[in-house]
């Protein structure tokens, strides 16, 4: 089996065990990264293709004659064109519930970090204010208790149920929105009602044509001027320029984001403006601690060794 790893460097740092993936596939191929023009020449020979985030086209995989397997080191498979797969009969599989752990440490250090207001108060602190006697702004920079509270999840799948896990242990509430397009669900409260009620709101669903720009201006109005929003999900799921506005106009109490619609955002975001008040920004590392990483690396061998085997194992095709 011809075979390689497009993009494997950014989720190995040569911290992780890949002894696995070779037992299954002794003569993988592994690249640092794959740029979307060079997909189509590198799989051309391949069986077996792994990769995280590389793009893969219908174009790219139409001149794949020998593809068989496409074995995504991730949960999502936006990256890749699983209709054309589908049709050209290559399987698809992912790798799910990898980084709750992770993930769901993120998304609280997130929350935890702009209710106390740490980048502020970490600024005050050393700029020389506190060491000047000037007294400390607690009024202006407010941190509120989130005992009592409501947390709004959107995405009821494991990663949004873990980060829910923890909501008791802070004493808040937990509310769970409807499935964008589906019939109401028991226990579940419609988008628009979600909105109103939460002080915190973290997104957990797919990006897909009914959930893209899930968040903009309209949602945006409905919350309350002093809620957080957190996204670790797809950057596409919020509207960038409504959100920097809201946040801008003090509409919003504050942001936690971890994802952009374009990654790297070469061409720019209007999140990335250093002047944005209460913005948390990373570069989409919420899944990146390393036991997360070794736990997807084993995943995906695991996949692998079960499509060799015949089976169907964490399959999307």
């Amino acid at each position: 089996m011809h075979a390689a790893f497009l993009d494997y460097d950014p989720g190995s740092y040569g911290d992780l065990d890949a002894r696995r993936l070779f037992e299954s596939l002794p003569s993988l191929a592994l690249y640092d990264a794959t740029a979307e023009t060079e997909a189509a020449a590198r799989i051309a020979p391949l069986d077996i293709v792994l990769l995280n985030a590389t793009i893969l086209s219908r174009a790219a995989l139409t001149t794949a004659r020998r593809l068989k397997l496409i074995a995504v080191a991730a949960t999502g498979t936006d990256n890749v064109d699983v209709r054309a797969a589908a049709e050209l009969g290559i399987a698809v599989c992912h790798v799910s519930d990898y980084c709750t752990p992770s993930l769901a440490q993120h998304v609280w250090a997130m929350i935890l970090s702009l209710t106390q207001r740490l980048p502020r108060y970490q600024r005050l602190a050393t700029d020389g204010h506190w060491a000047s006697g000037a007294p400390i702004d607690v009024i202006g920079h407010p941190v509120r208790e989130l005992r009592g509270r409501t947390l709004g999840i959107v995405g009821w799948g494991t990663l949004g149920a873990g980060v829910a896990a923890i909501a008791p242990s802070f004493g808040m509430n937990v509310l769970v929105a409807n499935r964008v397009g589906a019939a109401p669900t028991a226990g579940r409260v419609a988008l628009d009602d979600l909105l109103r009620s939460a002080d915190v709101l973290s997104l957990h669903c797919p990006l897909t044509e009914s959930t893209r720009g899930l968040i903009g201006a309209r949602e945006l109005a409905l919350m309350k001027p002093d809620a957080l929003l957190i996204n670790t999900a797809r950057g596409g799921l919020i509207d960038s320029w409504a959100l920097a506005d809201a946040l801008r106009a003090g509409r919003l109490g504050g942001a936690g984001i971890d994802v952009l619609d374009q990654e790297p955002p070469v061409g720019g975001d209007p999140l990335l403006d250093p002047m944005l008040p209460n913005l948390v920004i990373t570069p989409h590392v919420a899944w990146a601690a390393r036991e997360a990483r070794q736990r997807c690396l084993d995943e995906v061998a695991a996949n692998v060794e079960a499509f060799l085997r015949g089976e169907r194992r964490a399959r999307v095709v």
